[in-house]
């Protein structure tokens, strides 16, 4: 018996497609709600279903050595799990991996408990996987934020004075974020144009999305105390996608000198499924050169970027299907999971359970690889030309925007699912 979960040479009995997100290898942590159950499931996804881990514990297939036999049939919500920590994360992820192989009997051969475990994706509910918490939103991807200071200072100011010595985060709204497709309502605010006097109150005109990754914080560390970067993977559950929906006007004239508030606040979506560091372990790579020197708290020993593949679709109100505007990478980001978790906790801060720690619009070095409107047509003076013969600058009502990613393996993909949102309806 094969006891890694991330064996490339698994095959599970409910079939999967080699460029689909959810082979045996990933088995990413979600909640639902089936058509034929009223409360919310825990369940990971394969293949086209959610396995809803309540039916396997009543089964008594699910024991695991700390946990209670009935656990997965009493919870409503990821919290009680990732608070376990990560051996008991493993332990689990292994567990439902041994129980969907092929040469598995248990589940394989008990033709009424896998139609009650195996319940079709297109039929369930997807929930967000937990209560969250706090939201942090980092500004980590380098060459983001060299265009974004292009814009605002010119290029012989680009970066400000502390980028490169430290990862520049703002706290966010953890009460609106939002599971994956959940329209979005067009913000309102204030907004000065550069001619004006005096600013004007109305909706955002620059609404824009950002390309992100957010991490799932499973376990937390006490106030007063720090997660160094060689422990901060221990206290990270999983990895969703972000799209964190940005009014660019509002903000314009609002963030300095504290930073964005009203620009930011009104909604951040997240995709469903939380996939855990275990599955991307074979991903790790290393990031791109740090100069000048971090601080000793910030040296992060290892390979802690990851090759994930991102792309945003956009689909206008007249069109009959989406298209790709942008094709960027996780390994574009400056800083990684581990110096942002460290510089986080470094002056005490204590993070929960449920927390989501989100990397910052995550842009790539060449004009397809930008991972926001206000990149992509440059502050509104390289509009986006679409094939239907459409043009964006900012989104327009009836918009919708949806980010997938993955990583590729050797005929399966590490897939993240996606996160999709429709403005103004």
């Amino acid at each position: 018996m094969i006891d890694n979960p991330n064996d490339p040479s698994l095959r599970s009995f409910v079939p999967t497609t080699p460029d689909g997100p959810f082979p045996i290898q990933n088995l990413p942590f979600g909640v639902f709600r089936r058509p034929d159950r009223p409360s919310p499931r825990i369940g990971v996804a394969i293949g086209d279903h959610a396995l809803d881990l309540a039916e396997l514990a009543n089964a008594g297939l699910l024991k695991v050595s700390s946990l209670p036999g009935d656990f997965f049939a009493t919870q409503t919500d990821l919290g009680p799990l990732m608070s376990k920590g990560r051996s008991v994360w493993r332990e689990v992820r292994q567990r439902v991996s041994m129980l969907l192989r092929h040469d598995t009997p248990m589940l394989r051969d008990d033709a009424g408990l896998r139609e009650r475990a195996l319940v079709p994706l297109g039929s369930v509910q997807m929930l967000l996987p937990t209560r969250i918490a706090n939201y942090t939103d980092f500004y980590s991807s380098r060459e983001h934020a060299t265009n974004v200071g292009i814009m605002l200072r010119g290029a012989d100011n680009a970066l400000m004075p502390n980028w490169l010595h430290l990862p520049v985060a703002y706290h966010g709204r953890a009460s609106s974020v939002v599971v994956s497709g959940t329209n979005i309502a067009r913000p309102q605010g204030q907004t000065k144009a550069d001619d004006a006097s005096a600013p004007t109150f109305g909706p955002s005109r620059s609404l824009d999305f950002e390309l992100e990754l957010g991490l799932v914080i499973g376990v937390g560390n006490a106030l007063g105390t720090s997660i160094s970067t060689a422990d901060a993977p221990e206290h990270v559950f999983g990895m969703v996608l972000v799209n964190d929906w940005s009014a660019r006007d509002i903000q314009k004239w609002e963030y300095q000198p504290l930073g964005p508030f009203l620009a930011k606040n009104f909604a951040t979506s997240i995709s469903p499924w939380v996939v855990t560091l275990d599955a991307l372990e074979p991903f790790r790579i290393a990031g791109p050169a740090q100069d000048p020197e971090r601080l000793a708290y910030l040296r992060a020993p290892g390979k802690w970027s990851y090759d994930v593949h991102l792309e945003v679709l956009l689909q206008t109100a007249k069109m009959t299907a989406s298209e790709r505007i942008s094709l960027s990478n996780a390994k574009y980001l400056y800083w990684n999971l581990c110096q942002q978790i460290a510089h986080h906790t470094i002056n005490g801060c204590n993070l929960e359970t449920g927390d989501l720690v989100a990397s910052g619009t995550i842009s790539g070095p060449t004009p397809d690889s930008l991972g926001s409107m206000l990149e992509l047509a440059w502050k509104g003076t390289r509009p986006i030309k679409l094939s239907n013969g459409e043009t964006r600058v900012f989104l327009q009502d009836g918009d919708r925007v949806t980010i997938t990613g993955w990583c590729q393996g050797p005929a399966y993909r590490i897939g993240l699912g996606e996160v999709t949102g429709r403005v103004g309806v």
